[in-house]
């Protein structure tokens, strides 16, 4: 499945529907609430919602266009928007960060639950000559935002072939995991409700009940904080950023570059290379980058790296966002040594961020800052059909000055997208490094044939 952009994204021409869920702040007052709730544990509806070390620093920065993310299928025959918006509310009632909102305040975004009302449709304008993939961007810009009641939204387009459906929200509600969770969970109501059955899912624990935990940890040993220290005073207190001029440090327009790295029976042979040097693929790939950036930059591998947090199979079927940073440090390409930095990433993202990162007052971003993120679906425990749906993730517009790549490895290869500033520098230095990097994937993966 690829990870497609909102501007790039093909969508057929027809009606453009949301479906408009609307909420409702559950009071303070526990008689209002019990009422609100239909009969809910109060105890459960009126605790304190903690809001995890990345939703607050995303939220923070307040409401803006590109804050969401979002997943495109289509269904292969007319159904009832009627059913589909009946289905969606069980999946909102289902997942309970979706059953809550974001309120400003002035110690910071404060997490509170809503009550999910009956489902609507509303049809948005197609201007004469507009994209359809625009006017779905207005539409997800406009809704999806980090203080919006809700900041998910649900869009569908009607053809006589039957409907394309986008699931969105903001993403301090969601990662790229959970989107695949809400696509089969809206799936599985769907088919209920047109078998004419009031749709049910199966009960999952919430993400405050992951940040709580997570909260509750002991924090991370000496060691750790030790080492976090070494890598962020490294790149002078900052979080790493990308190692070639990018030009100036502001935010520009965005480039996006998408492009086939590997086939089915490169991938193949890619993997088995890994195998033969006894690391994982994702091993191999950061030896790949390693030569990269020494060979075009002169310097080692210094990347962002968002590890995933469902370390419990218990996670695996909630909604939220089971992501943290951490940062991995290559300066040996040996696909061995690689390994025990991705192993040292993954170690150094296990632990609560806020109180490492306090002494730099938060995570300490810069203009340029360099991230890497790698997504292997075929190892994730939620599957859909990706492409008889003709799924796609879709990312949003946004102004950036940093790059970020994206790595998706799914039966069909591997792809990758790169974002980074529109400017003439950061299109000469990111696309050499990344003409570099493909180059010698594709040569690691005919290593078995030579």
């Amino acid at each position: 499945m690829r990870l497609s952009h909102i501007n790039s994204l093909w969508l057929p021409f027809g009606r453009l529907l949301s479906c408009d869920l609307p909420v409702q702040v559950l009071p303070a007052d526990p008689v209002d609430a019990g009422e609100l709730a239909g009969g809910a544990a109060l105890d459960e509806l009126l605790d304190e919602l903690p809001v995890s070390f990345d939703q607050h620093r995303h939220v923070s920065m307040g409401d803006r266009a590109g804050s969401w993310m979002a997943l495109s299928f289509r269904l292969p025959h007319p159904v009832p928007t009627s059913s589909i918006g009946r289905a969606w509310r069980a999946v909102v009632r289902t997942h309970g960060t979706l059953q809550t909102i974001f309120l400003p305040d002035d110690e910071g975004p404060q997490l509170r639950r809503v009550s999910v009302g009956e489902p609507s449709w509303r049809e948005h304008e197609i201007s004469p000559g507009q994209p359809v993939h625009d006017a779905l961007r207005e539409v997800l810009d406009a809704a999806c935002s980090p203080y919006k009641r809700p900041s998910h939204r649900l869009c569908v387009i009607e053809t006589a072939d039957g409907p394309h459906v986008v699931v969105a929200s903001d993403h301090s509600h969601v990662d790229l995991w959970s989107l695949l969770v809400l696509v089969r969970d809206l799936l599985a109501a769907l088919e209920q409700c047109l078998r004419g059955e009031e749709p049910q899912l199966p009960a999952v624990p919430e993400f405050a009940e992951h940040t709580r935990e997570l909260l509750e940890r002991p924090a991370a040993p000496p060691e750790v904080s030790r080492r976090w220290s070494e890598i962020l005073d490294a790149g002078g207190g900052l979080m790493p950023r990308f190692p070639l001029p990018l030009g100036e440090p502001v935010p520009h327009p965005e480039r996006v570059e998408v492009r086939d790295v590997l086939g089915v029976a490169e991938l193949a042979a890619y993997s088995s290379v890994a195998a033969e040097a006894a690391v994982s693929t994702l091993a191999l790939t950061v030896s790949v980058m390693t030569e990269t950036t020494i060979t075009t930059a002169g310097a080692p591998l210094r990347v962002v790296f968002p590890v995933h947090s469902r370390s419990q199979e218990r996670w695996h079927d909630s909604v939220g966002w089971f992501i943290t940073n951490s940062v991995l440090e290559s300066a040996d390409p040996d696909p061995a040594a690689c390994a025990l930095a991705v192993r040292e990433a993954v170690r150094l993202g296990s632990w609560p961020l806020a109180p490492v990162m306090a002494p730099y007052g938060g995570m300490p971003e810069a203009p340029g800052m360099f991230a890497v993120s790698w997504l292997d679906l075929r190892r994730l425990p939620v599957r859909i059909d990706a492409a008889g749906l003709g799924a796609h993730y879709v990312s949003a517009a946004i102004r950036t000055s940093g790059v970020m790549l994206w790595f998706i490895v799914d039966e069909t290869g591997v792809h990758l997208r790169c974002r980074y500033p529109d400017t003439v520098q950061a299109r000469q230095s990111v696309g050499s490094w990344l003409d570099e990097l493909v180059f010698r994937m594709r040569a690691r993966a005919r290593e078995l044939r030579s």
